[in-house]
Order: structure tokens, then sequence, then C-alpha cells
């Protein structure tokens, strides 16, 4: 950015072709983040295919016929139960809260949370991930944390799995044989299943009802209601059912459906299976599973219901949560910002990125579903007076194009960047004229011309810089690039099941030849699809490896005037840096994921460091990332608040007084003992100078490889030194000798001014004598008081000093839970003990980064920059 000095890193190779790599591609596929939009993708693809085929003699116009007949009196009906159904369902966090945080949430933020979120999750599927964001977002207002909301989404699991069990169990045993699809059984086992079901949610009750108010699973306290309090959620659950299935139910054809409750099994049913399918909103799942059990796959009508269905239980509740949404933040950014400048812009940069990628997304659907429909007869013969047909055929497939161009384009829109919105507006002017070229739809071009105006208008809104890698389409957008062709493709086919298929459609161009255009449109668009879904699985480019540049000036000479030892670690030459434009202090940071992560706090002149924290958040947003500060101290703090970060406590520093240090007095005879015994034992400490360590490098190094062969991991980085010659080479060397041969060694870390000495890499050969690291901290200490400096830094404790308490947040009681009982990969309480023997000042460190849902993924983030890649980050 203008004014910083920024060294890059080269990104790391891509990985090499062959085995090894394909192995390597391979495991990438089976990752859950990727395995589960490839397999919703899949279900809702084959359920509408499936959809396809049931209806084999429907037609398009047929069931837009029934669409435009349907009973008003029916429509009004569906809606009151719909919004019936959306009480019940803002109830099940109403009641969770009462729960989870008593007193610290509003009834009616509760409410609205609930229908808020629910009206993103019932269309979009993956209630927790879909609905547990938005939620956060909404409960953030009251001060609840990640935790609280994630207890809150799985009690209102537990509610919606309740009364799922009690409307179902009270189904099969009312009106077992009702249902043409489901009575294979029998009827008296169908009414068994049913009696148990409802058994099973009775002793449940009853357990709750002998006080059981917890559940412990793997650490976690799990929050259960009281019998009361559970009874009224079941009925909460059962109404929410309930009134969804009655929703469809009052659309369907009266003589097409069967008692109500048979066909809450059917609709039940059809519930479970999408969500089993992973389908977003169990598209297609659904429907295919409600045209089977009720055995109406010929009649239009009925997928006329289930297209009404659609549009209001789950299309329309999206809109109005979304507008809901938005309103939320602009009342938020009111009361945040005082100036009404101020509170424009900040409403301005929550709300258009999201409604810029529904406009995108919105565009884009209607060119391709405009591809998949006839054109008027009117309009086409208008159209043979003034153009050529190679221009109406070639508008055609370019329309599609874009149209397809611009559902990838969302995702850009929704992440900022500016790039995105300048290719989004030119695809839409685009589609707009080529949609009057095509067809003369005027109606679609308005709607094109409409929205890239809204995202002119908003430029301001997009300022991430980004190039054409950014706009590989994530899994879950190759799920949905998918199922818009399935869309897109069963439409086309009811539109055009009257023309009898024949090779000769792909070659035949006629102004009335829309059946072979839509063919034609669908072929091109589902290569480009593919081609796009597979470059963006297999050839992912993994985060930038580093690259040694080689280290500014300008940070060497802050370097040397710096009053403590941990920003030495710059010498590593695994990170960039960012250098204020006075060259007064630096920031060294390095690439993880979607996360900026800096190796502590700013280094140098203190003013000019804190604008350096601002300018290097701002830098991460406009590159679509998260800035995140690792191992910062307290003196900083302040302005990590002030950017609006959440703080985590990630350990404490031990740092040893060397003025009055001395081995004198009851408490040093460990130190005075490991001492003496090092001497008899023949071992000799030596400082060497680091113009003489080049000459001792092989020797160091053998010692440094008897030391990682006995670890089961490898060498580690960004916060820690590793075995590098050209690394070594940068510091004095403090080593134990035995016979004249190392056997230990250290690199020392210097401080400006003798304030502080500290050591960095530290290896030993195994079998020497056990007392070696006692003796050598001891030596060292001796060393530095001798040499005058101020302070010795023995290095962090992680996860020591966290607060254990009820009251603490989350992180403190993982951290605390890890911190005891993580013996089996990492001694975390020998290490404190260790630091302890030798008196030091316990100074806290912290982690800072923008709070809620994404903290899980930070820490993963950290965790695998350190460790050398998510692998290594297993290994002890």
């Amino acid at each position: 950015m203008p004014g910083e000095q920024t060294t890059p890193r080269t990104p790391g190779p891509l990985p090499a072709n062959g085995p090894g790599a394909q192995s390597h591609r391979i495991a990438r596929l089976l990752e859950p983040h990727v395995l589960g939009p490839i397999v919703g993708a899949v279900a809702s693809v084959l359920a509408l295919l499936a959809v396809h085929t049931i209806g084999a003699r429907i037609h398009l116009r047929d069931i837009r016929a029934d669409l435009l007949a349907m009973p008003a009196a029916s429509i009004v009906e569906a809606l009151l139960l719909t919004a019936a159904g959306f009480v019940a369902l803002s109830l099940y966090d109403v009641l969770a809260v009462r729960r989870v945080a008593p007193g610290r949430v509003s009834l009616r933020l509760a409410a609205f949370a609930g229908a808020v979120g629910y009206s993103f999750s019932n269309a979009l599927g993956f209630h927790v991930f879909v609905g547990g964001p938005i939620r956060y977002r909404i409960y953030q207002s009251a001060g609840l944390d990640a935790a609280d909301v994630a207890r809150i989404v799985s009690i209102s699991v537990l509610t919606f799995a309740g009364g799922l069990a009690t409307v179902l169990g009270a189904a099969l045993l009312l009106d077992p044989l009702g249902v043409p699809a489901l009575h294979l059984a029998g009827g008296r086992l169908d009414r068994a299943a049913g009696a148990a079901l409802l058994a099973l949610v009775a002793a449940a009750l009853l357990w709750l009802a002998r006080g059981h108010t917890q559940a412990r699973v793997l650490g976690w306290t799990l929050l259960l209601p009281s019998a009361p309090s559970a009874l009224l959620q079941i009925l909460v659950g059962a109404i929410d059912v309930g009134a969804a299935a009655a929703v469809l139910y009052v659309l369907l054809p009266a003589d097409v459906a069967p008692g109500y409750a048979a066909f809450l099994l059917i609709f039940v049913a059809a519930v479970v299976a999408g969500a089993a399918s992973h389908a977003p909103g169990g598209l297609g799942v659904l429907e295919a599973t409600v045209l089977l059990g009720l055995g109406a796959g010929t009649r239009a009508d009925v997928l006329a219901a289930l297209l009404a269905f659609r549009a209001i239980y789950y299309l329309l509740p999206l809109m109005l949560g979304a507008a809901a949404l938005l309103g939320f933040e602009a009342l938020q950014a009111r009361a945040r910002f005082a100036t009404a400048a101020a509170r424009a812009a900040a409403l301005v940069r929550a709300v258009v990125p999201p409604l810029a990628a529904a406009l995108a997304l919105l565009a884009g659907l209607v060119l391709l579903l405009s591809s998949a429909t006839p054109t008027l007869h009117e309009r086409t013969q208008q159209l043979r007076q003034w153009l050529a047909l190679p221009l109406v055929e070639a508008s055609h497939l370019l329309a599609s194009l874009a149209g397809l161009a611009l559902v990838v384009l969302a995702r850009g829109l929704w992440r900022r960047m500016a790039l995105a919105r300048s290719v989004a507006v030119g695809l839409m002017l685009a589609g707009a004229l080529l949609s009057l070229v095509r067809a003369l739809d005027w109606e679609d071009a308005l709607v094109l011309a409409l929205c890239a105006a809204i995202l002119h208008a908003n430029r301001g809104a997009f300022y991430r810089r980004g190039s054409w890698r950014a706009f590989r389409p994530t899994p879950a957008a190759a799920a949905l690039l998918a199922i818009v062709l399935a869309g897109m493709a069963v439409v086309g086919l009811f539109a055009y099941r009257g023309v009898p298929y024949r090779d000769a459609l792909w070659w035949e161009f006629a102004w009335h030849g829309n059946a072979p255009r839509f063919l034609r449109s669908l072929l091109l668009l589902a290569v480009v699809a593919a081609a796009l879904a597979l470059d963006a699985l297999l050839n992912r480019p993994a985060p930038p490896a580093a690259a040694g540049q080689g280290i500014p000036d300008a940070v060497r000479r802050i370097l040397a005037g710096a009053g403590d030892t941990q920003p030495s670690v710059a010498l590593l030459g695994d990170k960039r840096f960012l250098v204020s434009r006075d060259e007064q202090a630096f920031l060294m940071y390095a690439l993880q994921g979607h996360s900026w992560i800096t190796m502590g706090d700013p280094v140098g002149q203190e003013e000019a460091g804190r604008r350096l924290i601002w300018r290097f958040a701002e830098q991460a947003d406009r590159a679509g990332a998260r800035a995140v500060f690792y191992a910062v101290h307290p003196a900083w703090l302040p302005t990590y608040l002030d950017l609006g970060l959440a703080l985590l406590k990630i350990g404490e520093v031990a740092r040893v007084p060397l003025a009055g240090f001395s081995l004198q007095g009851k408490a040093r005879q460990p130190l005075r003992y490991a001492h003496g015994r090092a001497a008899r034992e023949g071992l000799e400490f030596a400082v060497i100078p680091k113009a003489d360590v080049p000459a001792l490098m092989d020797e160091l190094r053998a010692v440094s490889d008897a030391w990682m062969q006995g670890k089961a991991g490898h060498e580690k980085g960004f916060s820690l030194g590793r075995f590098e010659p050209a690394y070594l080479c940068e510091f004095d060397c403090a080593v134990m000798r035995s016979g004249g041969a190392v056997v230990a060694f250290a690199n020392l870390w210097r401080s400006g001014a003798r304030e502080e000495l500290s050591i960095d890499l530290m290896r030993y050969r195994p079998g020497t004598p056990a007392v070696l690291m006692d003796a050598l901290f001891t030596h060292l200490l001796l060393y530095g008081r001798a040499q005058g400096y101020a302070w010795f830094n023995l290095g962090a404790a992680p996860l020591a000093g966290l607060a254990d308490h009820p009251l603490a947040s989350s992180w403190n009681r993982i951290g605390t839970f890890i911190y005891r009982r993580g013996d089996e990969f990492y001694n975390f309480e020998g290490l404190r003990a260790f630091k302890q023997k030798f008196d030091p000042v316990w100074t806290p460190q912290y982690l800072a980064c923008r709070g809620g849902l994404v903290l899980p993924q930070v820490l993963l983030d950290v965790t695998c920059l350190i460790a050398g890649g998510p692998l290594a980050a297993l290994r002890k």
C-alpha cells in the first residue's frame, strides 16, 4: 500500500505431478468441507432428475396454468400457516436463551434471532453453519460469545428433534395405513414403531424430571432443560413441524392428499431425506420424496403446489429475513456512529456487499432460466426483420455464459472485491444487451440494467484487491453451480417435452429453434462449469511458502535498538515485513489460509508501531483476509481493543531479573547442585562469537540431528527458530562441551542497550547427564548478569495462567482443560514447572483477532503456521 514497504514472499511451488501429488489431491477431495458440498450437489441433481422422470407426462405450460389457477384461499391459508410456523421457530431461541443466558438477552431479540436465523438455514440448509453465524451476529449485540450461541443452536436442534420424533410417533400411531408408499411393513408394526418413539420421548422427559440438567460430552458442558421446559420445547417443535406440513397440505389438490396424519408421515420422511442428503434446503429431494409418497408423479397440479410451497415457505421468509437482517445492521451502525455520514458509510459497508452478491445471483439466474424457456413468437417475428440468425444464435450462447459467470462472481462481490464489481457490472450490461438481441426480452434487460446501476452507484463498498484466481469457486460454490445447472436442465426439459429428441437437433439453426438453442447452451455451460469445478478442486494453490527474500536493512537497523529479544526471530527469513514510511518501526507476518498473522507486536518507535497495526489490518481486509496478531503483550492491548479485536490469553512469558540473581540461598540449592554436578561430569560452558560459528557448524548440525531423531515431529518455524546455518550465523552461540566435543548448544538473542538476553534454538545430544539443561540455563543467567543485562527471557509457557472459573470465557476453560490434560501431546505443566524454578516474573501473552465463530479457524491457522502445515500440527 502507498507509503509502506512490503517484502513479498515468492509463493511456493504447486504440488508436483506424480503419485504423491495425485494422492494429495485425492485426499483433499475427501476432506469434509469438500465432500459435503459434493454430496449435496449430487443429491440435488439426482433428485431433480428424479422429479423430471417421475413427471414424465407433465409439461411446463401445464404447471404454469395450475399455478395461476391455484385458489386464493389456499394461498392465504399457506401464508398464515407459514407465519405460525415461524413463530414456533422463533420460540426455539426464546426457550434456549432462557436456559443458556437467563436475563442477558431480551425475549424480543431472541425471537428475532430465531426467526431470521431459520429463514436462512431453512432455505439454504446446513442449519448449524448457516444459522449459527447469523445468530452470532445478532446475539453479539447482547454480549453473548460463540460458545453461548453454540449452546443455543444445540438446544434448538434438540427441540426440533424432539418435536419431529413426537409428530412422527403420533402420525404412525394414528394413521399408518393412509400412505401409499409408507405402509409396507403393515399397520401393526407401524403402530408399534410410533408407540416406541413416543415412549422414547416420554422416557427422556422422565429422566430430565429426576434432576438431570447437564451432560458432559468431551469436556463440554451441554445444558439441558428442565422437564416442564423440555415438554414445552417438544410442543413448540411439534407445532413447527405440523405447521410446515400444513402449508404444503393446503396447497395440494384435495383429491390427491390423504388424511393429514398420514400426510405428516410423508412430509417428515421428506424433511429427514432432505437433511440427510446435505442438499441446500433439501432442494429436489423433498419434492421427489413427496411425489413418490403421494404416488402423484403424473399430476402437474401437485408439482405446482410444490413450487408454491417452495416460494411461500422458503423463498418469501428468506427475503423477509434478509431485509430484517439488513435493517438490524442499519440500527447497529446508527448506534455505533455519531454522525450521519459515518452511519451511512458503515451501513453501505455492511449492507451493500451481500445485497450485491444476491443481485448478481439473481441476474445470473434470470439469464440462465431465460435460456431454458421458449421465446415469444411475436418477438421472434420482429427480430427476423432486423437481425441475422447467426447473431441471435451467438447472443443466446453468450447470454448463457454471462449468466454462469455472474453466479461465479457472486462470491467475489460478497467478499467486497473491486475486480468482481467491475466485471459484474460489465456482464450485467452485456447480458441486458444480449437479452434484447436474442429475444427482445426487455423485462430481463431492465432487471439486469437496474442491478448494474445499483452496483455502480455503490462502488465505494468494494475496496479489496483480488486476482482472477480469487474467483475459483469453493467446493460449496461448485456445488451451487451444479444445482443451478440441474435446475436449468429440468426447466428446459419440461418446457420442450413435446419436442421429440433426435441427433439433428444439435445442429439445427432456425428462428423458432428454441429447443436446439437450449441443448447447445446446456452442453456449453456443463463443460465450462465442470472445467471450473475440476480446476478449483484439484489445483487450488496451497498457502504461500517462505522464500527467504532477505532481511531489509531497515529491519536490521530497528532490531539493533529493540528493547526485547523476541523480534530477533525476524532474522529467520520466513516472514514478510511491513515497514513504516519513516523506517522507525516494522511488523513481521506470514500468511496461512485466510489469516495474515503477525509475529508479536510492532518493533521500533511506539507511535509508528501503533499506526502500523491499523495499516496492517486495513491491508489484510482489502485482501479479503483476517488480521491476526499473535503473541502480543499487555502494553499494546489498547490499540487492539480500539481496532475492535477480541483478546485471547495464550500463555505467559517468564523473565528473570538478573541484577539480584545468584546461586546463594536455600531456594537456589537445585541450581547449585546442577552447576556443580555439571562441572564434576566434565561439562564446560562457553559462548562462541558469531564470527566463529560457521567453523563450528558441522558439529552443531550433528548435535541437532541427534536431537531431532528423538522427536516425532520436525522443525518448527515462524515463532521459533530452526536449524538453518544462515540463521545461526546471525548470533553468538552458547555451547556445552564434554571431552572437547559439543554436546549441547543454544543461539543467543541480545536486545539493544543490554536490556534482555535470551535463547532460541536449544539442542542437546541424547544420553547426556540429566543436569545438563539446568546447568546450561544457570550458566546463561550468570553470563547475562556478568555482561550487564537486566533480564533473561526464559520464553513462553503456552496456556499457562488461564482463568479456571465457571464465569471465565469458553476459551479459558478449553485452554485450562488442554493445559492440565494434554500431556500426551505436549508437557505444558512440566515446561512451566521447569521455568518456575528460576523464580521468574510472569507476563501474560495474548492473541488478538476478530471474535466469534472464526476463532477455531484462526487458532488452527496459527498452529499450522508454526508447525509447518496441517499434518505437521498433528505430530508432537
